[in-house]
C-alpha cells in the first residue's frame, strides 16, 4: 500500500491531507486519466500479474483497500 500511496503522492505534490485504504480516489481525482496506463503498470508491476484493462471498472479503482483487493491480495 505504501507504494501506491507514494505513487499518488507524486502524481499530487500539493495534497496536504491523509490518503487512507479508503479514500476515494476517483472522487478526490487522485488518479488523472492522463496517468492512468501508468498507475496500472505500477499494480501489475506490484502484484506480478498481466491486468486486463478491457475487463476493468471504474469501481476497481476507488479506494486503496478496493485496489488491494482487486489487484494485490492472493486468489484463495
Amino acid at each position: 500500500m505504501n507504494e501506491i500511496i507514494n505513487w499518488l503522492r507524486s502524481k499530487n505534490p500539493d495534497l496536504d491531507g491523509e490518503i487512507s485504504g479508503d479514500t476515494d480516489l476517483i472522487e478526490s481525482r487522485l488518479i488523472a486519466s492522463i496517468s492512468f496506463l501508468e498507475f496500472i503498470a505500477l499494480l501489475e508491476d506490484l502484484s506480478g500479474k498481466a491486468i486486463d484493462v478491457g475487463s476493468l471498472s471504474v469501481d476497481d479503482f476507488r479506494t486503496i483497500d478496493r485496489i488491494s483487493e482487486n489487484f494485490l491480495m492472493p486468489v484463495a
